[in-house]
């Protein structure tokens, strides 16, 4: 059963490792991470039970171990984040803010592509200008900062 999950920013590190490799054990999970941040194995298991305990990832008993498997899919988990971050900031900033994401991260061709159809379509029905909407029925326009 899917639910939207609230993951935190350590917990984000534990799920691309599990959802790279489809399952894992906490000894490969500990192992990835320690390669890249400095956190102690305790750490590392106390994030997994907290994945865990929010329904994000099963565990499967392996003789002494466990085998964590992802409950929650990856690009679904993603949509919902940037639902979420975008829903709570002033629609007059989205536009620059996606403009500052998109020139931080690396895309391919078709990625590309598929954005400028897209944006090439949005472009046809899009208003000229985008209102504020932080302050409900108010009609005033934030300032740009």
């Amino acid at each position: 059963m899917e639910e939207k999950t609230e993951i935190t920013p350590a917990e984000w590190q534990v799920m691309r490792i599990i959802w790279t490799l489809g399952e894992s054990t906490s000894t490969q999970v500990i192992s990835l991470l320690q390669q890249k941040v400095d956190w102690k194995p305790a750490t590392i298991k106390t994030l997994l039970r907290r994945l865990v305990e929010k329904g994000s990832l099963k565990t499967t008993r392996q003789g002494r171990g466990f085998i964590y498997t992802p409950l929650i899919k990856e690009q679904i988990t993603m949509n919902e984040a940037a639902d979420q971050l975008f829903s709570s900031i002033c629609e007059m900033h989205v536009g620059a803010t996606l403009k500052h994401v998109i020139e931080g991260v690396n895309l391919s061709q078709n990625d590309i592509d598929q954005l400028q159809t897209l944006l090439a379509k949005k472009k046809e029905t899009a208003p000229e200008v985008v209102a504020c909407n932080c302050v409900p029925g108010m009609k005033i326009n934030c300032k740009r900062s």
